[in-house]
């Protein structure tokens, strides 16, 4: 256990991605990515994937983009998936 926390606080400084999702990650989803619904879909993707690791705390850089639509759909659907910001 402590290698694997000795393991990950070099890949923080780093500044590697550890964990990473997209609305085209299932095969044969197709149509359109760019909803709420969409947006939801990815945020507990990224989750289950983060806690699977171990990860359970993460950083939420949403940029310039507002906190509202599909930038809250996603935060909202990763807190629920068990990661805190």
């Amino acid at each position: 256990m402590e290698h694997q926390k000795t393991k990950r606080q070099q890949q923080l400084r780093r500044r590697i991605t550890l964990v990473a999702s997209s609305s085209r990650a299932k095969k044969g989803s197709g149509g359109y990515g760019g909803n709420v619904k969409a947006a939801a879909a990815v945020g507990d993707h990224l989750a289950k994937t983060a806690v699977t690791k171990g990860i359970t705390k993460a950083a939420f850089d949403r940029g310039h983009y507002r906190f509202h639509g599909r930038v809250k759909a996603l935060a909202e659907a990763a807190r629920k998936g068990g990661l805190q910001f």
